[in-house]
């Protein structure tokens, strides 16, 4: 009887947020452990479920690194990357990326939310014109081939397919006036589309337990950061790597009207509830609004 008792109490705990959030958006990063370990690639699709059930509004938009690694390993094309993460991508490698993603890894994830209950619909950022993008900027002029920077985001299947039931899960593949077809951050392409929504929520779900002031050391985590801060924990090198497209991008999504921002531990099972439901959350919260000084801690 205690254990039914406890049960109910997580129920309870949980009914405020699901007020809160009923017909909310919330934006959803998948990459990392939970998409790879078998138990994390379950438990994520059934927490993206049960949101969708509960009245709020997930969409999905994923990486596929491994799978495309693995891919470019076995037709012997090298694999090589910028200092700030982002592949090199010539024509050769863009087709089996966009292959890997829209093909493979993106029904993958589709047919786990549907195993879990759902009713999801793959999507690539070149339906309905939904992303277009431009080559990218990199800082020291390198050519590092067809990798796209975001120019426009057109919602409109995003939201068809959300008014419908659905859960939109969403490669990111953009294309442009030309026809042509850029591999994009999927952070980045988090961050723009949550922006273009204007999104309750963008969680990002990573291999780390959220942004370290160390990354060496699990306890010092950042649980909170004000926008403000970000500029000099790059300074510091604390925001460094591959955290850096995901911080970027939740400015970006700030700065476009998303309330709440955050960066979370995938590896924990089911944080994505934890994180919407529960008052504690899990990782790093990024606003405009958290308290003074809560960048350092």
């Amino acid at each position: 009887m205690q254990t039914v008792i406890e049960k109910a109490q997580v129920l309870i705990e949980a009914l405020p947020y699901i007020r809160e959030f009923e017909g909310k958006t919330v934006v959803i990063k998948y990459g990392g452990a939970a998409m790879l370990d078998p138990s994390l690639r379950a438990s994520t699709a059934q927490d993206v479920v049960l949101m969708r059930y509960v009245g709020m509004n997930p969409i999905v938009v994923h990486g596929g690194g491994p799978a495309i690694n693995a891919m470019l390993k076995r037709l012997d094309i090298a694999s090589r990357f910028t200092a700030g993460g982002l592949r090199v991508t010539d024509a050769a490698t863009m087709e089996v990326v966009e292959m890997m993603l829209c093909g493979q890894v993106n029904k993958d994830i589709v047919t786990l939310m549907n195993q879990a209950g759902g009713e999801a619909v793959g999507l690539s950022g070149k339906d309905g014109k939904m992303l277009f993008a431009r080559r990218v900027d990199t800082e020291d002029g390198e050519d590092i081939g067809l990798v796209g920077q975001i120019t426009s985001v057109d919602t409109k299947v995003i939201r068809a397919v959300c008014a419908a039931g659905m859960i939109p899960v969403i490669a990111p593949v953009a294309t442009d006036r030309e026809g042509r077809t850029w591999n994009v951050n999927a952070d980045t392409a988090a961050g723009d589309i949550a922006a273009a929504l204007e999104a309750e929520k963008l969680v990002f779900l990573t291999d780390t337990p959220g942004l370290l002031r160390d990354k060496d050391d699990p306890d010092s985590l950042i649980h909170r950061l004000h926008s403000r801060d970000v500029e000099t924990l790059k300074k510091q090198g604390v925001i460094s790597g591959g955290m850096a497209p995901k911080v970027d991008a939740c400015l970006r999504a700030l700065d476009a009207g998303v309330r709440r921002t955050h960066i979370i531990d995938g590896r924990t099972p089911h944080s994505l509830l934890l994180e919407i439901f529960t008052e504690k959350g899990l990782g790093t919260l990024v606003s405009h609004d958290v308290a003074a000084g809560n960048g350092g801690e």
